[in-house]
């Protein structure tokens, strides 16, 4: 089955089954993604592309989506498309918005956007538990996004992956896929904003070493990620069942 779905708006839209996770299981296909701004299925009279989008969403059956952008993103951008039966969830974990796109050339992308997700670890900590309890529930298929489904989507993606046990070099090799939207993801920054000037080089990119420091960190804090739920999220050994128990093949 192919990680990546191919749609025409959406850049970074995939599949986070089929990785092996805890006691000899695997994560399911098609009962969780993740993915740039589901605000570009909106309005699909737009054109036909947009309208094959929301027809190729639709058919995954997604039942609830998890929005981890500020409210005011979902103001300026859009929201997921209503839709009878879709569960809509926003839960913006970034308490401290920066400008990524005009970052100066010469900052080193991975120690910077390794501290900015520690720094979204600790401040988001409540909305990252709630987001945790959505996907506990009866909410499969589940979807979760932020703007480029790279940094936020990114985070929550590596904490949910480590809950069920996957091992740490899939979760990296996870985050990395990113880099194949890349192209798209910085034409489309263009198109959107066209007077202004893309400064920072590894926008839209996503090396494997940011996300090996950010766990790196967690580690030595914590001890590994789960530590890491438990001491700040508050995570006990019946949630992460309970995520087991949605998410992983029987």
């Amino acid at each position: 089955m192919r990680r990546h779905i191919v749609f025409e708006r959406l850049h970074n839209f995939r599949d986070l089954g089929g990785y092996p996770a805890a006691d000899g299981r695997t994560v399911a296909w098609g009962r969780l993604f993740r993915s740039d701004s589901l605000g570009k299925l909106r309005d699909q009279s737009v054109d036909q592309a947009q309208a094959g989008d929301r027809d190729r969403f639709l058919a995954l059956g997604i039942r609830t989506v998890i929005d981890l952008r500020h409210p005011w993103e979902v103001e300026r951008s859009g929201r997921v498309p209503h839709h009878q039966g879709l569960a809509y969830h926003n839960l913006s974990i970034e308490h401290r918005p920066y400008d990524q796109a005009g970052l100066d050339p010469d900052v080193d992308p991975a120690p910077f956007l390794a501290g900015k997700y520690t720094e979204v670890a600790h401040d988001g900590a409540e909305e990252l538990r709630r987001a945790l309890e959505v996907i506990a529930g009866d909410t499969a298929p589940l979807v979760f996004h932020c703007h480029s489904g790279k940094d936020r989507t990114g985070l929550l993606a590596l904490l949910v992956l480590a809950l069920l046990g996957v091992d740490e070099d899939d979760i990296v090799a996870d985050f990395a896929l990113t880099g194949l939207a890349t192209d798209r993801l910085v034409a489309e920054w263009h198109a959107s904003y066209p007077d202004l000037t893309l400064s920072w080089p590894a926008y839209g990119h996503a090396p494997a070493e940011v996300m090996r420091l950010f766990l790196a960190a967690l580690t030595a804090r914590y001890g590994s990620v789960r530590g890491y739920a438990a001491e700040r999220l508050g995570v006990g050994d019946d949630l992460v069942a309970a995520v087991r128990g949605r998410l992983l093949t029987p």
